[in-house]
């Protein structure tokens, strides 16, 4: 692979603290396959994002318009780089701005596509999004929401993803409120579900989830509906943004049952794991950095764990930069990374999302892709930015 510390003649200038402009200067992109050049010995899934119409006549705030085409097109890539894909996830802008019938199809649509995919992994988010929370008056209406929602993925065929419920946050009174809703919606599953702790980081409508605040309270909560579930439950994702949290979980699941790191700070060490196990992935960070998070898993399954880390070394500040607080609009950069490198033609987002984060924030984002050896085609992405930049009235 090339060295990503080569410097092309390619160079914009960048907004920086306190209103200047620094020249910055593009390094060569490393030479990632395009294709999966090998096995992985960890399932890995990427959260993958969705592409909007920016053309469709609605009402962005209001109105959710998906380009078909270059969202599914985008999931193939994915599978030709031999990452699974988790479907209609927050990484889709679940519940910021993707609503449950655009879900629905978007989920049926990936469904057919992978069925051209050799070996294709797909999961989808089943939760209870059609229902609005302030309508949940008790534990019944969050538990028909769930079901309608998984009956409808299944009937396609589909596995599920058990997403963590707004409406079951504000009417659960305890912990046993959690235990009565997994049970009877765990009891009822076709095949083996992934359960998703998504933390209030991620959604501030999800603090105090399974019924406490303390993350090592809930932990049990969940440990417990688990064991009694093992055989209806293929994993858990936790996605806390701590580490030892995770490894404390992961060490105590049944032996059936993945931990699936949903740690956008700290994957490349729970991935690679420990002397007492690891976590495999679902991640939204792998949609960004799809082709690096490849080759470090094909290099990783050659016990290459020297290359592993080298690859992913880079990808982790760009990825604790995409998530940093307010971690709920990670989305915007992950759709801006996959217009910079070419996987669609705009930067628009359903919701009007790409206004979530600051010309600043994008600018260091640019700077630590570029660092990462991610942006695939460096003159393409310094045209992007540079009209990115214009945008906001900063000439070149």
């Amino acid at each position: 692979m090339m060295n990503v510390t080569e410097k092309l003649s390619v160079s914009i200038k960048l907004p920086a603290a306190g209103g200047r402009l620094e020249h910055f200067r593009l390094s060569a992109p490393r030479n990632f396959p395009r294709k999966a050049a090998g096995a992985f010995s960890r399932v890995a899934y990427s959260a993958a994002h969705v592409v909007a119409d920016p053309l469709a006549s609605v009402d962005p705030w209001l109105g959710c318009a998906i380009d078909w085409d270059a969202t599914i097109a985008y999931r193939r890539t994915l599978w030709g780089l031999g990452l699974g894909v988790a479907e209609a996830m927050d990484t889709a802008q679940r519940g910021m701005g993707l609503d449950w019938p655009t879900s629905i199809e978007l989920i049926r649509r990936s469904i057919e596509a992978s069925r051209d995919c050799k070996g294709a992994l797909l999961a989808s988010g089943a939760g209870t999004d059609q229902l609005a929370t302030e309508a949940a008056t008790g534990l019944d209406d969050v538990i028909h929401a769930y079901e309608e929602q998984v009956g409808a993925i299944e009937a396609l065929g589909g596995r599920i993803v058990l997403m963590a419920s707004r409406a079951l946050a504000r009417v659960a009174k305890s912990a046993d409120d959690y235990h009565k809703v997994y049970d009877r919606i765990l009891g009822q599953v076709r095949e083996p579900v992934i359960i998703h702790w998504l933390g209030g980081m991620f959604d501030p409508a999800l603090a105090g989830y399974w019924g406490h605040a303390d993350h090592y309270q809930a932990m049990e909560v969940v440990l417990e509906i688990i064991a009694r579930n093992a055989a209806k439950v293929d994993g858990v994702k936790v996605s806390l943004l701590d580490r030892d949290k995770e490894i404390a979980m992961r060490r105590r699941l049944p032996q059936v049952v993945r931990m699936y790191t949903g740690d956008d700070f700290n994957y490349a060490e729970l991935i690679e794991g420990d002397t007492e196990g690891h976590s495999d992935a679902l991640l939204g960070i792998f949609d960004a950095i799809a082709p690096a998070a490849s080759a470090a898993l094909v290099a990783l399954a050659k016990n290459e764990r020297e290359t592993f880390r080298e690859i992913l070394a880079p990808t982790v500040p760009l990825s604790r930069h995409i998530f940093r607080a307010p971690t709920r609009y990670y989305k915007t950069g992950v759709v801006y990374m996959s217009w910079l490198n070419g996987h669609q033609d705009h930067f628009v987002m359903v919701g009007g999302e790409q206004s979530a984060r600051s010309i600043l924030h994008l600018a260091e984002l640019f700077r630590l892709a570029d660092a990462a050896g991610l942006l695939r085609d460096p003159e393409l992405a310094c045209a992007r930015m540079k009209q990115l930049l214009a945008v906001h009235g900063i000439a070149q």
